[in-house]
């Protein structure tokens, strides 16, 4: 393959394009999906499955048997051990920690044992958290930075702290929901999407259903997150 991912074979056999940087590695076996683009130093082993539209920051790995959906943000010096699916749309932070075993051993042979992590769709994972395998995060969820997740984290969690514990809920846009009104409506001040808890540990968009692309016009953002911060405080 080239850089761009192409072959040179005839145009019959030629796959979707995507970016690899010349200093990448991708192992003959690796599936990249069109228009993922691969950076500096990276490492994609055989085996391992990247959608479409993918972003791979500097220095990260990903092993074979990897699964990795649509529209995932890794950012740089991430590793993804055997074991790891990641549904679309999710951001992994700047150094975050996934692992595959709870109780390596050098002297213990564990490959056969590797204990999976699910990342639900539109997840994201602050920089420096770490994810202990075994978990299923959330659709939506948001851990925050340096946070360690030991336990299963539910869709739409705000997750802090070390053991890493809910400390609210999130909007699909990445704003902390406020209480809820009287009908126990809770909105996003960016969106405007309005949000319900309908069990202890469940909450479900009123307006667009978990497993839907976002409209276009709600995509883009339009204020930083201080300034929305600001707003709600007024």
């Amino acid at each position: 393959m080239t850089a761009a991912g192409q072959s040179n074979a005839d145009d019959s056999q030629v796959p979707p394009e995507y970016f690899v940087h010349e200093t990448a590695l991708v192992d003959a076996g690796a599936h990249i999906g069109a228009g993922t683009r691969i950076w500096h130093f990276c490492h994609v082993m055989k085996g391992a499955r990247l959608g479409a539209n993918c972003n791979l920051g500097q220095n990260v790995f990903v092993a074979d048997g990897v699964v990795i959906g649509d529209n995932v943000k890794i950012q740089n010096n991430v590793s993804i051990y055997t074991g790891t699916v990641i549904e679309d749309d999710v951001f992994l932070g700047p150094s975050c920690v996934l692992t595959n075993v709870s109780n390596p051993r050098s002297q213990i042979n564990r490959h056969s044992l590797y204990e999976p992590t699910l990342i639900r769709r539109g997840a994201t994972v602050g920089a420096n958290a770490t994810i202990v395998c075994g978990t299923q995060l959330g659709r939506y969820c948001l851990i925050s930075a340096g946070a360690v997740v030991t336990r299963p984290v539910c869709d739409y969690a705000l997750m802090m702290g070390v053991p890493a514990r809910r400390v609210g809920w999130i909007s699909r846009h990445g704003h902390r929901l406020p209480g809820p009104d009287g009908d126990g409506i809770m909105v996003c001040p960016e969106s405007g999407y309005r949000y319900r808890q309908v069990a202890p540990d469940v909450v479900r968009c009123l307006d667009l259903d978990e497993e839907a692309p976002l409209p276009a016009e709600k995509a883009t953002g339009t204020k930083g997150y201080r300034q929305w911060k600001q707003r709600q405080s007024e």
